[in-house]
C-alpha cells in the first residue's frame, strides 16, 4: 500500500500518469490534463491512495477481505465505555502509534484514519459497487482537483 508516501514519490506517479493520459488524448505538454483525466475517470494519485484504501476497508469491514490483515476496531465495539454520540456511525478507532514515520504508513492506522475522514454517506453504501460508486463522486469532487 501507498498510504504515507512522500510527495516527491507521489509526484513522480503522478507524472506517469499524466503521460499517459496526454499520450491517449494526443495533448501538447503545456496542454491541461484534469480534462482527460475526468474523461478518463481517473484520480489523482493521493485521491487513487485514498479510494483503495477505503476499498480494502470496505471489504475487511464486511467480509470481503481475508482477515490476515489485522483487528480494525469499531468505535462501539469498545469494551467498558458508554456508547460514545458517534455509535451510530461506521467510525473505526485510530490505534496510537510510537514512530510516526513507519507507524502512520501501516495499514491499522492509515485505513482508519481515511475510513473516520469519509462522509456516512459514503461509509453507509449497502453493497460494494455502490460504495465505490460513492467514494470516487466523493473523491472527484475535492478540490484537488484545481491543482492538477
Amino acid at each position: 500500500m501507498m498510504a504515507g508516501l512522500p510527495v516527491y514519490l507521489q509526484r513522480r506517479r503522478q507524472s506517469v500518469l499524466n503521460a499517459a493520459a496526454r499520450l491517449i488524448y494526443g495533448l501538447g505538454f503545456r496542454d491541461h490534463i484534469t480534462d482527460a483525466f475526468i474523461c478518463l475517470h481517473w484520480l489523482c494519485v493521493p485521491q487513487r491512495i485514498q479510494f483503495k484504501l477505503a476499498v480494502l476497508t470496505y471489504k475487511f469491514l464486511f467480509n470481503h477481505a481475508l482477515r490476515y490483515i489485522g483487528p480494525l476496531v469499531r468505535v462501539t465495539d469498545l469494551p467498558d465505555r458508554r456508547a460514545p454520540r458517534s455509535a451510530n456511525t461506521n467510525a473505526l478507532l485510530v490505534p496510537s502509534v510510537r514512530l510516526s514515520s513507519v507507524g502512520d504508513r501501516a495499514f491499522l492506522v492509515a485505513a482508519p484514519r481515511t475510513w473516520n475522514d469519509l462522509p456516512t454517506t459514503v461509509t453507509s453504501a449497502q453493497s460494494l459497487h455502490s460504495f465505490q460508486r460513492h467514494l470516487k463522486t466523493y473523491l472527484f469532487s475535492d478540490p484537488f482537483w484545481k491543482l492538477l
